[in-house]
């Protein structure tokens, strides 16, 4: 077992995190994080970085200043594994460290990919740090790479529903229907200019995210029993083609983002 819990200093809120991945947030025995069994997405949580988006239609080429680069769906971040570096009663720190043009695996191939093997012509350390207070759940990403490395950034949760399509989302003073999102399909519903989101549920708590250095965020599922609030630096598909320049930031020095994720009644 590779799982660490973290709890809130009431002792209402509990937090696991196995291999960097959230799999679980309950509070008052209330589970809020979609369970890995259940229908919908084999993961929990997980990054998208240094791409957003497929890559298929671009032969899996990312355009760099330093030539191109083999990325799959979302980039390499999520097929390397987390180093847990520092772990309290309410707070856990994990990174992953990346030498450029070193070969990742890619988990896709052969059966929903062609290509073997990624790379990222650029060095760059990722943390993601857990800290966990009686009032929500706070993730902090901090991408240090090397100066002028292009990087995209989303984070991708799941969040467990009712299954009976009841719940809506609020953005930007505006209500989504589940169905909306379901409607949207592979490329996700947008929701752009927003660092703050709802998901409002009949009964239970509601979940309200909060972030700092995204801006916008993406909203996916395929089924009615979970929904995935992915904030996001970039939506993939609005530049006019597929991994446009205009989409990515470009690294100078230490780059702090930050997601709250609050449930209230």
């Amino acid at each position: 077992m590779n799982q660490q819990v973290i709890t809130s200093p009431d002792k209402e809120s509990t937090v696991v995190i196995d291999q960097g991945e959230l799999v679980s947030y309950s509070k008052f025995g209330e589970e809020l994080i979609h369970q890995k069994g259940d229908r919908g997405w084999g993961n929990a949580d997980t990054e998208m970085f240094p791409i957003i988006g497929p890559t298929e239609a671009n032969n899996f080429k990312v355009t760099t200043e330093r030539g191109e680069a083999i990325q799959d769906q979302h980039g390499l971040l999520r097929e390397m594994a987390y180093e847990v570096v520092d772990h309290s009663r309410d707070t856990l720190v994990c990174k992953k460290v990346y030498k450029k043009n070193t070969k990742i695996e890619n988990s896709k191939y052969p059966a929903k990919s062609s290509e073997q093997w990624l790379s990222w012509p650029y060095d760059f350390e990722f943390k993601k740090i857990f800290s966990l207070n009686d009032e929500k759940l706070s993730i902090e990403f901090e991408v240090d790479g090397e100066k002028g490395m292009p990087f995209m950034l989303g984070y991708h949760p799941a969040f467990r529903l009712s299954g009976h399509n009841t719940e809506k989302i609020m953005a930007n003073d505006k209500e989504i229907k589940l169905q909306d999102v379901l409607d949207a399909g592979a490329i996700a519903f947008k929701v752009l200019d927003s660092s703050e989101i709802k998901l409002i549920k009949e009964q239970g708590y509601h979940i309200q995210l909060e972030t700092e250095g995204f801006h916008n965020f993406m909203l996916w599922t395929e089924v009615k029993g979970m929904l995935c609030i992915e904030p996001i630096t970039a939506y993939p598909y609005t530049a006019g083609k597929l991994l446009d320049k205009s989409l990515f930031k470009a690294c100078d020095g230490t780059a702090h983002f930050k997601v709250n994720i609050k449930p209230f009644k």
